[in-house]
């Protein structure tokens, strides 16, 4: 069974949305997640490792069609990226600012692999999954 790092997933996948006109950087995404964890006074742990993860979360988003390189007339400049529908669901699922966004990480987390394509698609439609639906 994997498990995810759903705050560090919900990082990038903000990063992605926001991200038009500049580099998508992982690793120093990594570190200001870090940053922001040791300021809520909870664990880090290796930030190298954290580095590491946000960097493999990356190819991981992008291998299963969650995020996608962002078109040059959207500010796409090769290196960076936008979140597919998927991707959108998949942030709307576990981001931390929705009430409940907790049930849905765990339902998430239930599963062989979440971010298995078929998996995750057919997880998302459920509506008892849905933010709200909880």
């Amino acid at each position: 069974m994997s498990t995810y790092d759903w705050d560090l997933i919900e990082r990038l996948l903000h990063e992605v949305q926001n991200g038009a006109g500049q580099s998508f950087t992982p690793r120093p995404y990594a570190e200001q997640h870090a940053a922001a964890m040791a300021a809520k006074g909870q664990p880090v742990g290796d930030l190298d490792q954290l580095k590491t993860r946000a960097c493999e979360y990356e190819k991981l988003l992008f291998q299963r069609g969650f995020i996608e390189s962002r078109p040059e007339e959207d500010g796409g400049n090769g290196e960076n990226f936008v979140l597919t529908e998927r991707g959108s669901r998949l942030l709307s699922l576990i981001d931390s600012a929705i009430p409940g966004a907790d049930s849905p990480r765990s339902k998430l987390d239930q599963q062989a692999d979440a971010l298995d394509e078929s998996t995750f698609d057919q997880v998302s439609s459920k509506p008892q999954i849905t933010p709200g639906a909880i």
